[in-house]
């Protein structure tokens, strides 16, 4: 059920009734519930086309606007606002229905084909905290957007090419030489990558070996492709340990690394040329770009190719663009990368449209985040200063959260107590992360993730093993019940009201990919189920049957609401801790 979108509608409807064609319809959430559940705001802008007073223009809407079914009460505020107040009845009629629908009475929109760039690391080195936020926001808009219909292509950019891997396969060559296999010697990738490093850097002749290894990989040299294929391996098989932990779904068929368009890469660059785009510049092919002029006026320098030939992010940018748009014939485009590269990402598309490389009705969308940080203010990092693995980050999580939820009152078998620890430890990291708005940085602090109170991961997932704790008590299965919801206190109305909200909350996360608004709404839904909980007795002996079963089925929505939604989150919830 789309509250917003039922009262758009009949809003509309009302205005076409007064002659007020496309005329906006903003109909916004009340910030105060004495003021009703919603807001109408749109008589004032009126005024100048039906030569009325605003408030005179709300009444006419208010008679008729037909809402009688829906609200139990339209009133005029102010200049013009109308209060919405949502009928009870009408409230339980629609729980109901959504308590019998799998999907919890969420639509399933047009589909469209969206293709989702996310996570993409560096295969010369293990992943770590800064890809983080890339991975897990990016699945869960994947998550968001599948759950309602739409054709997702997840698309892992991986980094596995360029001329650093001529040095890492020159040393790969040596270790293999030496009877080493590839799994053993790239089993520390960070280790690997110094070692191979210090030899370019200091190693009489090693520098111009891995410059010829350069021009071996980019011919396709047999000898070199395997052994690049042998460390494209091992690299990935340390990527999808990671994704495994995260909970996370992408796997090896997802990866479009940027090896996957150097065959488009040459005709990019023609093509910009053909048209007159590209031009010579100091030896380089450069676009310029007057859109983004500096204030002397001077375009801004995009370029697509270096003056000794090779290419840069900003070609193969645009030949995965060229495929997306035109192989893939994909709707909307989402890229998600931290935000220092929203300019380059601008100039991409401003240079892929002028190029014709997209259709004009194709969205191509960067969606930037901020950085996580540690305590000091800046980017986070261990205490020698070092770059913070993710899969240590993840063990220490299900470490932390062992320790807490051992020093608990709890009754759980060693085997229970480590699977609790492991989706607590995870769900905290991810969910400290998903409930921050991704345009901004955020500080890490293991205190505030791993605790039971305020916006947190184990604060929700305990939300809603208290909930199965109470159909324990009840003996009865939230699947099982068969009951008629009522609601009678100001609460259940409350609990009511933000249950039947989750499709709008999720219909934002798919439109501008941010979790966090799912996050907010998920916490304020937990909230709301502990104000009832305390407020309406469920299983005290003098409530009535038939209130005791309403109550529990609304109990019953809450669980369903949080566990779809803590799943399109990537988290997982349990029914003990």
């Amino acid at each position: 059920m789309n509250i917003h979108a039922l009262l758009v509608s009949r809003f509309t409807e009302a205005l076409q009734k007064l002659g007020a064609q496309d005329a906006p319809v903003p109909v916004t959430r009340s910030a105060r519930p004495e003021f009703g559940e919603y807001q109408f705001n749109g008589a004032m802008a009126l005024a100048k086309q039906l030569r009325q007073k605003p408030r005179d223009i709300a009444e006419s809407i208010v008679a008729n606007v037909e809402l009688e079914d829906v609200a139990s009460k339209l009133e005029v505020a102010g200049p013009g606002f109308i209060n919405v107040h949502l009928n009870d009845e009408w409230l339980a009629r629609q729980c109901q229905l959504t308590l019998q629908d799998p999907r919890l009475g969420i639509a399933k929109q047009p589909e469209q084909k969206v293709v989702v760039d996310y996570s993409s690391p560096n295969l010369a080195k293990e992943m770590h905290v800064g890809h983080l936020r890339t991975t897990i926001i990016g699945d869960a808009v994947v998550k968001v957007l599948e759950f309602l219909g739409h054709q997702v292509i997840r698309q892992n950019h991986m980094g596995d090419w360029g001329t650093q891997f001529g040095m890492l396969l020159a040393h790969l060559s040596d270790k293999l030489q030496s009877n080493q296999v590839a799994e053993t010697a790239l089993s520390d990738l960070e280790n690997f990558y110094r070692e191979a490093k210090v030899r370019f850097d200091e190693e009489d002749g090693f520098a111009d070996r891995a410059r010829e290894y350069v021009v071996k990989l980019q011919s396709g040299e047999p000898q070199c492709m395997e052994l690049w294929h042998k460390f494209i391996d091992v690299s990935v098989a340390h990527s999808e340990e990671v994704y495994d932990k995260l909970n996370v779904s992408l796997t090896r068929k997802d990866i479009m690394g940027e090896s996957a368009y150097n065959d488009d890469l040459a005709n990019v660059v023609a093509d910009l040329k053909a048209q007159g785009l590209a031009v010579e510049d100091q030896g380089a092919q450069v676009v310029f770009i007057d859109e983004l002029a500096d204030k002397e006026g001077n375009p801004a320098v995009y370029i697509v190719q270096k003056s000794g030939g090779g290419y840069l992010y900003s070609t193969t940018d645009l030949a995965a663009m060229r495929h997306r748009s035109g192989t893939l014939n994909a709707d909307r485009t989402l890229i998600l990368t931290d935000a220092r590269q929203a300019l380059h990402f601008k100039q991409t598309e401003i240079v892929g449209r002028k190029a014709g490389f997209m259709k004009a009705e194709q969205s191509y969308e960067h969606c930037p985040f901020g950085m996580m940080l540690g305590s000091d203010g800046k980017p986070f990092k261990t205490r020698t200063g070092g770059t913070v693995k993710l899969v240590e980050l993840l063990d220490e999580a299900v470490e932390r959260a062992g320790k807490l939820i051992a020093e608990r009152d709890t009754d759980l078998s060693r085997e229970e107590l480590n699977d609790v620890a492991r989706k607590v430890g995870i769900g905290a990291v991810k969910y400290a992360d998903l409930s921050k708005n991704r345009t901004t940085d955020y500080v890490f602090n293991w205190d505030s993730m791993l605790s039971f109170e305020g916006n947190t991961a184990p604060y929700l997932q305990y939300a809603f093993t208290r909930v199965q704790s109470i159909f324990r008590k009840a003996g009865v299965a939230p699947t099982e019940l068969v009951a008629d919801i009522n609601l009678t206190e100001k609460q259940e109305h409350a609990l009511a009201v933000l249950l039947l909200q989750f499709e709008e909350v999720i219909g934002v996360v798919a439109r501008d990919a941010t979790p966090h608004v799912l996050c907010t709404y998920l916490y304020d839904l937990a909230s709301a189920f502990m104000s009832f909980y305390e407020a309406c007795p469920i299983l005290k002996s003098d409530v009535a049957d038939e209130v005791r079963n309403s109550r529990l089925a609304l109990a019953a929505l809450v669980s369903a609401t949080i566990e779809q939604g803590l799943g399109l989150l990537g988290i997982e919830t349990l029914d003990r801790m």
